[in-house]
């Protein structure tokens, strides 16, 4: 770990970052070149102080996943990202599409939708980051681990899942996910983490099983629109809109309603749910 580096490059960084470049509103007053401490320390997820020492060279080595709350909280660039972890002392992660991540153009655009309910996914339907909207909405899916951080695996071992659509809907969204998983799949191929998904859930779910073999591509939607069934506010009929980085191994979901009908008033009453988890 080279502490001197590794605080140049966290303070270059960091007032390289300007308040409207991760959704902050600047003020009059503002002094500070760039981001302050404290507001890099709350996009990552982590105190003030324990970021401050690293840039005065005085903090512990931080873990991995410390450093990829850092590099998603500065918006670093991969290879940006890459020297992060060097210059901490720790290998580079893998740039396969399981990568933890977030493209710095996404997140930029993620930032200014905090009024509305949006999330960034891989291509094996694993959610980075939630707005707090999209959480009150959907439940907070970031928490997940091992297999379970996917949601087609979800969606076929655990039944708690399905609780977000109507049942009517489920068929359907099931060949959804599994269209998607076989388009991973065939990018990554059977010795990768999508292929792990596939190995384990024929093993566990004849649904899938039977779901997988019938090889769909591209499964979509006829109106484009997806319902969701909210535990306090009933079936919302949403639009979701979706933006994809430059190589699709992420895209950013964007969930709205046509106003003027009842889902685009209930979509207004998220805000009042607060943080609570809706689907527990």
């Amino acid at each position: 770990m080279d502490r001197a580096q590794l605080a140049d490059f966290l303070r270059t960084r960091r007032e390289a970052l300007q308040p409207e470049d991760v959704g902050l509103p600047r003020g009059p007053r503002r002094r500070t070149r760039g981001l302050r401490r404290e507001e890099v320390a709350a996009l990552s997820g982590m105190s003030t102080d324990y970021y401050s020492r690293l840039e005065q060279q005085r903090g512990p080595q931080p873990s991995e996943p410390m450093l990829a709350a850092i590099a998603r909280g500065l918006h670093l660039s991969l290879d940006e990202r890459d020297h992060l972890f060097r210059t901490a002392g720790h290998n580079t992660p893998s740039r396969s599409l399981r990568g933890d991540h977030v493209n710095p153009g996404i997140m930029r655009i993620l930032d200014r939708l905090g009024d509305t309910p949006a999330e960034v996914v891989t291509a094996l339907g694993e959610t980075l980051v939630q707005t707090r909207l999209a959480v009150a909405l959907l439940g907070k899916e970031t928490e997940f681990t091992g297999l379970e951080r996917s949601q087609v695996y979800r969606w076929f071992t655990d039944p708690r899942t399905r609780r977000i659509y109507p049942e009517a809907d489920h068929a359907l969204q099931g060949r959804f996910l599994t269209a998607g998983l076989r388009t991973a799949y065939s990018h990554q191929g059977s010795g990768s983490r999508a292929g792990e998904i596939v190995e384990a859930l024929l093993e566990r779910s004849e649904e899938f099983a039977e779901v997988w073999h019938q090889h769909e591509i591209g499964v979509r939607r006829l109106d484009d629109t997806k319902r969701v069934q909210h535990p306090e506010l009933g079936t919302l009929e949403l639009h979701c809109q979706v933006l994809y980085d430059a190589d699709q191994s992420q895209a950013l979901l964007v969930f709205t309603a046509t106003p003027g009908t009842e889902s685009h008033q209930k979509l207004q009453l998220l805000p009042v749910l607060g943080d609570r988890q809706p689907y527990v």
